[in-house]
């Protein structure tokens, strides 16, 4: 992993539904974290966010948990609720 975290963008908390998914502004990389005390959390990646998007995958993440996610610019990403924060990112040596 990196030495140093690029923010390209505001913090958000995670959309939650298929319809109302991120591509946090076509970033290819976004910093993702469950700030449940206890939960883990399902995230899933679509295509395309909008009603009935292919879901490419999905996944847990643990409670205090900080995971980063590659993808594509146009796939669209959200969560079983709102506990999760992602942020469009670059790492940085």
């Amino acid at each position: 992993m990196a030495s140093r975290l690029l923010l390209k963008g505001d913090q958000i908390q995670m959309p939650t539904t298929d319809e109302t998914a991120s591509t946090f502004n076509n970033a290819t990389l976004v910093r993702i974290i469950n700030i449940h005390a206890s939960s883990a959390v399902m995230v899933t990646l679509v295509e395309a966010p909008g009603a009935s998007a292919t879901v490419v995958g999905s996944f847990q993440v643990l409670a205090q948990t900080e995971v980063y996610l590659e993808k594509k610019p146009t796939e669209g990403i959200f969560a079983a609720n709102g506990n999760v924060k992602g942020v469009a990112a670059g790492l940085t040596n």
